[in-house]
């Protein structure tokens, strides 16, 4: 009986080719068998780097025949990759069963890391990063949406999504809705020519998208703020003291005022602005 192959877990660019490290290059050369999300996206990894390997589709759809295929190989003696279109393997992506059926029969699994679009967008978000939660792909549907995002509302990490841009506003409408004017970060198209990081409280961020009148394009990461469990009662003295000084002695606009209460007392947006019109209008009287 043959000794079985070995199962890697190769991690490949989110946009920018150069992101490849030198060890997913050597072992995507050296295996016996790719095994790709999308064989054709795959293959012009492979000729951009010279590589010429025997590839197989592993996907949703077809992980169980397909796993089933690869197992066999790597009980034959044959060493597997496993890559996903973009980033690092089972990280919401195809991957999962096949590394927990490999790990039961007690076949070797070795992850080369690399890019990964979740802890990209965390590391240059301006967010906590000590401790966070990732929740991948929230659910299509409206109304399951809600209730997941409803379910972390007092999340004392930091929560990192990933999200659809055509769905991107639909969510953040639902996060302020139900977990307040949190500050959020959106990263999209990261590493790639047009990477770009939103960051702010989701209000504003949800009115720049809007004022762009164009459909956001790219993958998406939403990262937001921890909530509290303490129901924060606004200073009303404080918060028109500190407003009459932006608006008033530094001639801020009402937005930059709102944004700069909020800022340094962490109240809501929507209280320190009803704050900030009354004020503006007691001054026109």
């Amino acid at each position: 009986m043959s000794t079985p192959g070995v199962l890697y877990i190769v991690a490949t660019p989110i946009g920018n080719l150069e992101d490849m490290t030198f060890r997913a290059v050597r072992i995507l050369g050296e295996v016996d068998l790719i095994a790709a999300e999308d064989t054709r996206h795959t293959r012009k990894l492979l000729t951009h780097y010279g590589i010429s390997k025997p590839l197989t589709s592993y996907f949703d759809h077809n992980k169980i025949f397909k796993g089933g295929y690869i197992l066999d190989r790597l009980r034959g003696g044959l060493s597997v990759a496993l890559v996903t279109d973009a980033g690092t393997p089972c990280i919401s992506d195809p991957g999962y069963q096949l590394v927990r059926s490999a790990v039961d029969e007690g076949i070797v699994v070795v992850p080369i890391p690399g890019p990964s679009a979740a802890i990209a967008a965390l590391s240059a978000s301006g967010l906590p990063t000590d401790s966070f939660v990732f929740l991948g792909f929230l659910p299509n549907r409206p109304g399951k949406r809600r209730e997941y995002i409803s379910a972390f509302r007092k999340e004392k990490r930091v929560v990192v999504l990933y999200e659809a841009p055509v769905r991107l506003m639909a969510t953040l409408g639902d996060i302020r809705d139900l977990l307040g004017d949190r500050s959020v970060v959106v990263a999209r198209e990261l590493t790639k020519l047009h990477e770009e990081f939103v960051r702010g409280a989701v209000s504003e961020v949800i009115d720049l998208f809007v004022a762009r009148r164009v459909q956001v394009r790219g993958e998406v990461v939403i990262l937001v703020s921890p909530g509290s469990d303490e129901v924060q009662i606004p200073d009303a003295a404080q918060t028109q003291a500190l407003l009459r000084q932006y608006l008033f002695d530094e001639s801020l606009s009402l937005k930059d005022a709102v944004r700069r209460v909020v800022a340094e007392l962490g109240l809501q947006r929507s209280e320190v602005y009803a704050q900030a019109l009354l004020l503006k209008e007691s001054q026109k009287d």
